[in-house]
């Protein structure tokens, strides 16, 4: 059963620091000091992860606290947010471990670094569907399945009595069963989580719906698939992925705290907007709105840049209920302590 965030709304905050390497000493403050009390309290602690560039130097920072003894790593269990559906690779093994795989990401930037291993990892588990044969059913069963979005990027919501037998399986046993394993774990404790350059999380595109879009089969925009290519992520168009499978907005914002990360002047508008706007799937981390008021803990980590839009309407915002903590003057480390947090003299960490 799912251990519900509290029911009494509560503020955001946003915690402005001066740049990645600030924003990051700062997140793994606040993620160690809600894995230590929550293991002290209860045993055990269940994370979300992300990948890309937003959380990597948190994930160093907690593997050198860790493979210190100052973290007790081995009682948590994790929960990744996004895999690619269609790597190269000859069989679910090949695909999970080729290099653009998140399962390798993870595994190059956290998992590998640790000394002492977290006691389960889980990754989605799109590197189990075969993305020639998802693409055949697809095509062959159009009424089993509708596309949601009005962007570019699209939910492929598969229908419960969906004829195709492929299909029905990717639901049952590739999305429902990963959010039935959330569910058996107790929850999500803490979600560390990045923000999209149009304000998406994961593979939540902007567009897709927020309602009974817990986990999504997305197929991607060709946009994506281009610039896969132009960056050299992936030789060819026939190399590239051309599905995703992702935790949705409403899934993500059911943990009991949610660590919002964002670096970079490209994040400043989503980031404003999903904070002095009205919550909307054409923003979809502005659900953290929602959220909110729902009693969910709710911390936006920001550098500078990724800051400065929030900032210039800073007296908007806060009218909106949002505590906004600049820190990053390095005199004012020490007000983070008026929003619960300290200094560890051991290890300089805040925590």
């Amino acid at each position: 059963m799912i251990r519900p965030p509290s029911s009494r709304p509560r503020a955001p905050r946003v915690i402005v620091t001066r740049d990645f390497d600030h924003m990051s000493e700062v997140a793994a403050g606040i993620v160690r000091d809600r894995i230590s009390r929550t293991l002290a309290a209860r045993g055990s602690f269940v994370i979300g992860l992300a990948t890309g560039n937003s959380p990597t130097g948190l994930y160093k920072i907690l593997a050198k606290a860790a493979n210190a003894g100052d973290l007790d790593v081995s009682r948590i269990v994790s929960f990744n947010l996004d895999e690619y559906v269609g790597l190269p690779g000859e069989n679910a093994q090949a695909r999970a471990l080729h290099r653009e795989s998140y399962s390798f990401f993870m595994i190059q930037e956290l998992f590998g670094l640790l000394r002492t291993k977290f006691r389960e990892v889980n990754v989605p588990w799109g590197c189990l569907i075969e993305q020639s044969r998802l693409i055949r059913e697809l095509e062959a069963h159009p009424r089993d399945w509708q596309e949601q979005g009005s962007d570019k990027g699209k939910a492929v919501v598969i229908g419960r009595k969906a004829r195709s037998q492929y299909l029905r399986w990717v639901k049952s046993d590739i999305l429902d069963a990963y959010e039935r394993k959330i569910r058996r774990r107790g929850g999500i404790d803490l979600h560390v989580i990045g923000v999209g350059e149009r304000g998406h999380v994961a593979f939540h595109e902007a567009g897709v719906p927020f309602a009974r879009n817990r986990m999504l089969l997305v197929r991607l925009d060709d946009n994506t698939v281009a610039n896969a290519i132009a960056d050299g992520h992936f030789a060819t168009k026939s190399e590239s992925p051309r599905y995703a499978i992702s935790m949705g907005a409403e899934l993500v914002f059911k943990a009991r705290c949610v660590v919002m990360l964002a670096s970079g002047k490209r994040k400043a508008e989503p980031v404003a907007a999903s904070l002095a706007e009205k919550p909307t799937d054409a923003v979809p981390i502005s659900y953290g709105q929602i959220y909110a008021k729902r009693g969910g803990d709710l911390i936006y980590v920001l550098d500078r840049e990724a800051a400065a839009a929030v900032l210039a309407a800073r007296t908007a915002i806060e009218g909106r209920g949002v505590i906004i903590e600049n820190v990053s003057a390095r005199s004012a480390v020490r007000r983070l302590a008026d929003l619960g947090f300290s200094r560890d003299p051991a290890t300089g960490l805040l925590g």
